[in-house]
């Protein structure tokens, strides 16, 4: 079940992606990613309110448990994580092809491997390690496509956005892990409804204070900001994403190392919109790197079986 939820998950990543890049084109990123946060906690806010108020949502998927301080602040500590991947990956977005942004994200599970390996004792077999190197080798390659489109992921500032972002985005999935454990396991044990719902309100408040301290006092001297009801469609995919993720986490056999894997095949949804809807350049290489994050996948479901 957790690997159904997980590849579900990767599909609505895809879209998420293919919607920021059209959301950002020509326009400010502050007030979009506000934007975005925004409408993500106001889908997650009726969960709160019915949670607390009522008992229609009791044993549900959907019931958000309460709780004080305690936990809030393993939350608080979440929030600031994504939202550190989020500015840092809307910016190097703005600025890449999505055809380049999709793979290196897709090489951010290496990082989350490594982590659960270090501190979840998680193993891998030999067929997902093969999935594994497959898609360092996919990096590798991207590499020298950038080349071509005059890209140098040595001294372009926006790819290290990127790769800050994908690192972050890494923290961030190894954190999941620990809030979700249960407590007899060494982790935290937090409500994975609580946790989703809860990240999204903390970050429109930060949002919110970025956008007010940071971008509204020079807007008329920056990148206007315009709307678009792709920002919308953002917050809808990525709120469907993560709770596909965070759904798939909570079950018991779910190992983060093969479920943030199988996230980054979101790639191949946004490839396919980067080709077809942005028309970005040099698919053919790009397509061989795509490839191999693919069959990546397939040795890691294999593995997984």
């Amino acid at each position: 079940m957790w690997l159904i939820l997980a590849f579900m998950s990767a599909a609505m990543l895809g879209c998420y992606d293919s919607f920021k890049k059209q959301a950002l084109k020509e326009n400010a990123v502050i007030p979009v990613l506000f934007l975005n946060t925004l409408f993500s906690s106001l889908i997650f806010l009726p969960c709160i309110v019915l949670s607390c108020t009522t008992t229609v949502l009791d044993d549900t998927i959907f019931h958000t448990a309460s709780g004080g301080w305690e936990m809030h602040k393993y939350i608080l500590l979440k929030a600031l994580i994504v939202l550190s991947s989020w500015i840092l990956g809307y910016f190097g977005m703005k600025h890449l092809p999505l055809t380049i942004v999709g793979p290196i994200n897709a090489t951010r599970p290496v990082m989350v491997l490594v982590g659960a390996l270090l501190f979840f004792g998680e193993r891998l077999n030999v067929w997902q390690w093969i999935g594994v190197m497959l898609a360092v080798v996919s990096f590798l390659m991207l590499s020298r496509s950038g080349k071509k489109e005059g890209i140098d992921f040595k001294h372009d500032h926006w790819i290290y956005m990127i790769v800050g972002a994908a690192v972050m985005g890494a923290i961030s999935g190894l954190y999941d892990k620990y809030l979700m454990a249960p407590v007899e396991n060494g982790g935290v044990g937090l409500d994975r409804m609580m946790v989703q719902s809860w990240y999204n309100i903390y970050q429109c408040a930060m949002m919110g204070a970025m956008l007010m301290l940071l971008w509204w006092p020079k807007h008329k001297e920056t990148t206007p900001f315009h709307w678009s009801w792709s920002i919308l469609g953002v917050s809808v995919f990525l709120s469907t994403a993560d709770f596909m993720y965070f759904y798939s986490l909570s079950l018991p056999a779910a190992m983060i190392s093969i479920v943030s894997m199988i996230r980054r095949g979101s790639v191949i949804v946004s490839f396919l919109f980067g080709a077809w809807f942005f028309h970005e350049r040099n698919l053919k290489a790009k397509a061989v790197d795509l490839a191999l994050v693919l069959l990546g996948m397939v040795f890691l479901y294999i593995g997984s079986r």
